[in-house]
């Protein structure tokens, strides 16, 4: 395990690089990321295996989430807490080299295309996702994910309990937030997002985005605080909320079931419930394995989790929760605040994962060792 610590700064987001195998970038905010400055760290790991500050960029606000730019190895793009995101060269010094303000709030996630590397996406408090291009500061397209109000029902379950009142906790807080805005790895023209409406939306670039989504409650209505696809199985998609789950969706089922309230979805193939003790922040399926997810939480912790649904990419029709393990195969408890960012290695031995949070470590250790 190796650590790094981001003294007076707090991470949110960290993510490898796409080009060298011993260089990460990551996001963090001063004063637990509620007030004050950010800090973009560029951490390049030696051989010796100790970390060490390659670079970074002190900015106004603070930053919470980070992507490399898919086309130039030393372009990082941030997500800011003013509505902007900028866009660093990290062979520069101080200043940005491109800064994108549209968004009215916090912007949340920023996530680059993986297909055509020419665009990037962003999502905000806002309730706005913006498609973007580094070559022009205005967005090519501007969607809101259907403006679904919070129905009756919704409102009358019970708030979700917290120890800690900085954990999102309740069924209509933040729902016009969109936590995460994610492209498909399979697919240039395919986004899918979610909110704190509880809904998560795709949509097609190709299309009008406006009559062109499809959108499905989850997680009970508690909010989701993240989406990921699975980088091998191009239907399925994984997603993390506050009611303190996992879920595994198969997004071919959207037209047979678009509404989910406390029922069994046709869409839901495997659920981990309780898969934390607090609201799991963020859900990452693995590069090397179509089976392995990974999970940050609020509790602190990160977990690894194997999906007993599919064994050698066919049903088995088990699911996580009927475990007695749940199907968790690492927990990583060296964190001691939230945890809010993760990464894979895309390099080396399968396992090596990066993640950040509030406590300002960033730790690199072997999940599958």
């Amino acid at each position: 395990m190796l650590r790094y610590q981001t003294t007076g700064f707090s991470g949110y987001g960290v993510q490898y690089s796409p080009f060298y195998d011993n260089v990460l970038a990551v996001s963090t905010g001063s004063n637990f990321g509620l007030v004050g400055n950010g800090k973009l760290f560029v951490l390049e790991i030696n051989g010796n295996g100790s970390i060490q500050e390659k670079n970074s960029f002190l900015t106004k606000d603070n930053l919470f989430d980070v992507a490399w730019n898919e086309l130039k190895a030393n372009q990082v793009l941030v997500a800011q807490g003013d509505g902007s995101l900028r866009l660093f060269d990290i062979s520069l010094q101080q200043y940005p080299i491109a800064i994108f303000q549209e968004h009215q709030k916090e912007v949340y996630s920023c996530n680059w295309n993986l297909i055509d590397k020419t665009n990037f996406v962003s999502s905000s408090w806002d309730g706005q996702v913006k498609i973007w291009t580094p070559e022009r500061r205005n967005s090519m397209a501007t969607f809101i994910p259907h403006p679904v109000e919070v129905t009756s029902v919704l409102e009358r379950l019970p708030e979700a309990t917290s120890r800690d009142k900085r954990v999102p906790n309740q069924t209509t807080q933040n729902k016009n937030c969109v936590y995460q805005a994610q492209y498909s790895p399979h697919s240039a023209n395919l986004v899918m997002c979610c909110a704190g409406n509880s809904y998560i939306t795709l949509f097609d670039l190709r299309q009008d985005p406006r009559n062109n989504q499809n959108s499905f409650l989850a997680h009970q209505g508690r909010g989701v605080l993240s989406v990921d696809f699975n980088k091998y199985r191009p239907n399925i998609i994984a997603s993390s909320g506050v009611d303190n789950s996992i879920s595994i969706w198969d997004i071919r089922m959207l037209t047979t079931s678009n509404q989910y309230l406390g029922k069994t979805s046709p869409m839901l193939i495997n659920d981990i419930p309780n898969a934390h003790d607090l609201a799991v922040k963020k859900v990452c399926w693995s590069p090397h394995h179509s089976d392995i997810l990974l999970s940050t939480s609020y509790d602190m912790t990160c977990k690894i989790w194997k999906d007993l649904s599919v064994s050698n990419n066919s049903p088995t029709g088990k699911t996580n929760g009927s475990h007695i393990s749940k199907g968790c195969i690492a927990n990583f408890k060296h964190h001691s605040e939230f945890v809010f960012g993760a990464d894979w290695s895309l390099w080396g031995v399968p396992g090596y994962i990066a993640t950040t949070g509030w406590d300002g470590n960033v730790f690199i250790w072997n999940g599958l060792s």
